[in-house]
């Protein structure tokens, strides 16, 4: 018997954040998931009146595609998929993961291939830019030794952070969505840290489920050469499979001159991947009440309240400062009491200090107000 917690997130994916309408086509890409939660979202879709498309993968056999690829075969992969979504209206990405340092081991040039020929042409080019689309993790014995959680408290933790009520997030994040597109200079402040840039004249956008479940912040993207300063990042990060620590960055002229953490090999060979890689694409806020604790899992890690995340790479069209890169790499900074606490100002205002917002129009954002 399904879970009935599945047909409630369900529900939340299908007519909340794809706001799926009748005869619309949904590519479901199912990652290890139980196939009791795909049954329920094609149902889900089906009473929306959509059509369910379904597509069962493995972590496992696209690494061994990747290890095997060539530029003709990824090529190949990148066009068919990119046809599939060229003809779909939305798009639910829900991936288990039971090994997230699956893809530790392929090497640098076949991600980059993978990521080039297959993933830009049917994700970067046509889901993120042409779909409504929204991608979640799927609870796991892995992720719940990740959070230092048994199985069963994670599983209560996932769907009570992944089922609350955005619509009530979505009218409390709006303010600050209006403050930082009339925003110019911002610092960042912290142990490690003390950073500013320019967000002038860059939309900032509000995630409230509609892309990413869970969600929990507002982003934009710092003016691509404004970026001064230097900044250490205090929540672990896993790009590419490999985990990285204590990264730190300093910036010159928006660009990264020099770098540090754990791996710092994988690092460079990352921040060296093309023009774009030292550049950064995108800055947050994030508040989702119910997360207070890094997972080591970026949908849960960006969303941290009293954290903000700095993003060497791509920029996304809807906040767009010019930057392209293959790269994409969400960078979290927990400014919390408990992390070193941290201050945000905004033309020299400040908006938040130790991961609390400090003025009234934001401080329906603190975690006591979006749980009351």
């Amino acid at each position: 018997m399904a879970d009935p917690r599945y047909e409630k997130l369900a529900d939340i994916l299908v007519n909340y954040s794809c706001a799926v309408q009748p005869g619309e086509a949904v590519l479901v890409e199912a990652f290890d998931i139980p196939e009791t939660f795909v049954r329920s979202l094609i149902r889900t879709i089906d009473g929306a009146g959509g059509r369910p498309i379904v597509s069962l993968r493995s972590m496992a056999v696209m690494r061994d595609l990747m290890l095997c690829s060539s530029d003709e075969q990824m090529s190949l992969i990148g066009e068919v998929d990119a046809y599939r979504m060229s003809k779909v209206q939305a798009y639910i990405g829900a991936r288990g993961n039971p090994n997230v340092s699956e893809w530790s081991d392929v090497p640098p040039e076949k991600m980059r291939r993978y990521q080039s020929l297959w993933w830009q042409p049917a994700h970067r080019d046509l889901r993120v830019e042409k779909t409504r689309w929204v991608v979640i993790r799927w609870p796991s014995p892995s992720m719940a030794q990740q959070a230092e959680m048994s199985t069963e408290q994670f599983e209560d933790f996932y769907f009570r952070v992944c089922t609350m009520d955005y619509a009530r997030m979505s009218r409390a994040m709006k303010p600050l969505k209006e403050l930082m597109e009339s925003t110019d200079g911002v610092r960042l402040v912290a142990p490690g840290t003390d950073l500013t840039f320019s967000i002038r004249g860059i939309p900032a956008i509000g995630c409230d489920g509609d892309r990413n479940i869970p969600d929990g912040e507002v982003f934009t993207a710092p003016v691509r050469d404004s970026i001064q300063g230097e900044i250490a990042f205090n929540m672990p990060t896993i790009y590419q499979g490999v985990t990285h620590r204590d990264v730190r960055l300093s910036f010159r002229d928006g660009k990264v001159v020099e770098a540090a953490s754990t791996d710092p090999t994988h690092l460079e060979a990352v921040l060296d991947s093309d023009d774009g890689a030292r550049y950064v694409g995108e800055f947050a806020l994030g508040f989702n009440p119910h997360i207070t604790e890094p997972m080591k899992d970026i949908l849960f890690d960006e969303k941290m309240a009293g954290s903000i995340h700095l993003t060497p790479g791509n920029a996304y069209q809807t906040a767009d400062n010019g930057n392209k890169s293959d790269v994409h790499w969400d960078m979290v900074l927990s400014m919390t009491p408990e992390n070193g606490g941290g201050d945000v100002y905004f033309d020299d205002k400040l908006i938040r200090r130790a991961g609390r917002f400090v003025i009234p129009e934001l401080e329906d954002l603190n975690p006591e107000r979006l749980t009351a």
